[in-house]
């Protein structure tokens, strides 16, 4: 904690104004589209062991980058020295017009992870903190501030969690009866000594194991620890290669992310739905047939997905996901006739995941 000497040397004012200051912060979050702001430490060096045990038993998979970066991921001050405290926000994403489960049972239809459909978030979340640092700085002058959105080494939801925000669930995201969680985290680093929120000491997860039980792909080695290798949105966004033969039947028509842990937990009934236009759907992305986006080349799919998060997947991986996704649709001969079209394609992951989508239907004839 700091002293009112420290924070009356470091900036000139008092305890008083601080607490003032951090409540105009909680407000101005508002203003910029953030559903909620709090404040916590820099110190989360208490969640290392966890999550180097994790790193031990190969739960990342092929993200190496998890493993990088030593202590900055524990503490904050490592990662932007001078930090004195996090800011951690969040901001709804789910549209009120998209369909969920309903989209999931049509097998026909791609389904895209919620947060995916619209702009890539990152870019809007870091426009709107560096709004809000900047505002800040117009009361209190230079802070020292860094602005971050899912692309540093920090532990968003523990952050958030120990800035009271909620708490991190069995299924291993963040969540609170105000929004379940459907939302995406942010976090602005400051070298303000602001006043800090207390923490969640609860979780209100219960007797509850939805999350862990509905997992299409069982890949919740136990409550709050998932092995990333059989997440499907590890699978279909993070991992490059051939998707274990196993998997494939079980990834449904999920062709991006999955929103599966989600859908199934009890706090989504409290979702907040999004006023951002940029989180509305592009492109048709919400209902789009799979045929229709399998057919697509790779002009298109740069084209349809410059300046949204699908761009990350890659034009092969995009085909790959959705050749397994049509391998698990009801048969057709428009399903048959698009697969066919790919079955000769150039990548041999793209043939690979073909023919094994038309051996299904063949043994479905």
């Amino acid at each position: 904690m700091t002293s009112q000497s420290d924070t009356s040397t470091a900036f000139n004012v008092s305890p008083e104004s601080l607490d003032a200051l951090t409540s105009n912060i909680k407000e101005w979050a508002k203003e910029f589209g953030f559903a909620e702001a709090k404040v916590t430490g820099i110190d989360h060096s208490h969640h290392k062991e966890n999550f180097d045990q994790w790193i031990e038993k190969g739960y990342q998979g092929t993200m190496s980058y998890l493993e990088n970066h030593g202590d900055m991921r524990f503490k904050a001050d490592l990662l932007h020295p001078g930090t004195r405290r996090v800011i951690s926000l969040r901001m709804h994403y789910l549209p009120q017009s998209v369909e969920t489960v309903r989209r999931l049972k049509t097998s026909d239809k791609a389904y895209i992870a919620r947060y995916a459909l619209g702009r890539d978030y990152h870019k809007l979340m870091r426009k709107r903190l560096t709004q809000l640092a900047k505002r800040i700085q117009e009361r209190i002058g230079d802070h020292g501030y860094r602005a971050f959105v899912d692309s540093a080494p920090i532990l968003e939801r523990q952050v958030a969690e120990e800035a009271g925000m909620g708490w991190v669930g069995k299924n291993t995201l963040l969540l609170t009866p105000k929004a379940g969680s459907w939302f995406l985290l942010g976090e602005i680093f400051t070298n303000l000594p602001l006043p800090i929120d207390p923490p969640q000491l609860t979780k209100h997860c219960g007797s509850c194991t939805a999350c862990l039980d509905l997992c299409p792909t069982n890949a919740f080695v136990e409550p709050w620890v998932l092995d990333a290798r059989k997440c499907i949105s590890y699978l279909t966004i993070e991992y490059d290669g051939i998707i274990p033969e196993e998997l494939r039947s079980k990834m449904g028509n999920r062709i991006f992310g999955c929103d599966d842990c989600q859908l199934v937990c009890p706090w989504t009934k409290y979702v907040n739905y999004t006023e951002e236009e940029d989180f509305q759907p592009r492109h048709n992305l919400d209902s789009a047939d799979l045929t229709e986006l399998f057919l697509w080349d790779e002009a298109s799919f740069l084209r349809k997905t410059e300046g949204s998060p699908i761009r990350r997947t890659g034009y092969i991986n995009w085909l790959r996901n959705i050749a397994i996704a049509l391998g698990n649709a009801k048969t057709s001969d428009a399903i048959i006739n698009a697969l066919q079209q790919r079955q000769h394609h150039d990548s041999n992951i793209v043939t690979e995941h073909v023919l094994w989508a038309l051996k299904r239907h063949q043994n479905n004839a």
